[in-house]
């Protein structure tokens, strides 16, 4: 209710016990709109605690406690991560050192640190660099050749530069993702005898992003438990984590597995043509790192569906038409296999 309607009422009620009209500008009138005004606010405190009681309607940090009733933790953002080449102009005598931590930009000033030393050894040209962006999320993801800008070159290197892309950023679980998961969990309720009950259980551990479960996958009496995180595969710590970890609470006579998705790359090519005022550059960064943030661990299992492709390049408003010519159509994956995101080719259509 609104503070008007709440002091409507209590005018009305103030009359009918009096059989007194009060006027607006009355000392007392003054007071009841005020107090109207705090049980309006009662009201709106009343309606949010109501929503934040359910998983169905709660958001942020109050969904977050719904889902650890579950056993489920929110996923973290991951870094996209990639390589910087750095050139010099003509082969040198000594070798040239790029320290770790050295930054390099693209035009929008994303920033990339280089996470290890890199040496250009005497009489080479270039030396590639392990980097990753400086901050998590889908926005790290950035096309080949557009990590190009560095605010301090390293003595002795004349340029630098991205031969492939920087893939792997995606940014943390959003409130729908979450909250379909929470719900899926009371609907596929976990017995310890299913594949919910290995798939929460996996999903519980820091880093994971997705995770399939295989029944039988060698045989009767076997299970598989595929595991993706957030940025692709799942290195051996965490692999061996979660074997461990289902190995203690596995039912007797079932022999349990874990291990990293089979990866499958995904070549796009597309013709894009830019919305009005806008640049086909402006347009195809765009369209480059949104199809990066899609790729991430969350993919396990799913099929590629050009239509969604589609989608995710429109929503970013930048783009009138775009169409892909490969790959010629939707890419199937299997239970056990991660859609990766390979080259990315895109053209100026008209």
């Amino acid at each position: 209710m609104t503070a008007e309607e709440i002091y409507s009422q209590m005018k009305r009620v103030f009359a009918e016990k009096t059989g007194f009209e009060m006027e607006d500008t009355a000392d007392l009138a003054v007071r009841l709109y005020a107090a109207a005004a705090q049980l309006e606010t009662l009201y709106a405190y009343c309606d949010w605690a109501l929503g934040q009681s359910f998983p169905q309607t709660a958001a942020g940090a109050y969904l977050d406690e719904h889902a650890a009733l579950r056993g489920l933790t929110r996923a973290a953002g991951s870094k996209a991560s990639g390589s910087v080449r750095f050139t010099v102009e003509a082969a040198r005598s000594q070798a040239v050192t790029i320290p770790a931590g050295t930054v390099c930009t693209t035009a929008g000033l994303v920033r990339y640190a280089t996470t290890a030393d890199a040496v250009i050894a005497a009489g080479s040209l270039y030396a590639d660099a392990a980097a990753e962006a400086e901050e998590a999320g889908a926005a790290g993801n950035a096309a080949a050749g557009t990590v190009c800008l560095t605010p301090q070159m390293p003595a002795g290197v004349a340029a630098c530069g991205n031969p492939q892309p920087f893939a792997g950023g995606a940014d943390a679980e959003d409130d729908e993702s979450l909250r379909a998961r929470v719900l899926a969990s009371y609907a596929r309720l976990p017995n310890g005898a299913n594949a919910a009950f290995y798939e929460t259980r996996a999903m519980s551990h820091a880093g994971v992003g997705g995770v399939s479960v295989l029944p039988r996958v060698n045989g009767v009496g076997t299970v598989g438990v595929v595991v993706a995180t957030a940025s692709g595969e799942a290195d051996a710590a965490l692999l061996e984590e979660i074997r461990a970890d289902l190995e203690a609470v596995r039912e007797i006579a079932v022999d349990v597995s874990v291990r990293a998705p089979e990866i499958v790359t995904v070549d796009l090519t597309a013709e894009l043509l830019p919305a009005d005022n806008v640049a086909f550059d402006d347009a195809k960064t765009a369209a480059e790192a949104a199809l990066g943030g899609f790729f991430t661990g969350a993919r396990l299992g799913k099929a590629v569906y050009l239509s969604q492709l589609t989608s995710l390049i429109y929503a970013g408003g930048l783009v009138k038409n775009v169409r892909f010519t490969a790959p010629a159509a939707d890419v199937a994956v299997a239970a056990g296999q991660l859609p990766r995101l390979g080259s990315v080719t895109i053209t100026e259509g008209v």
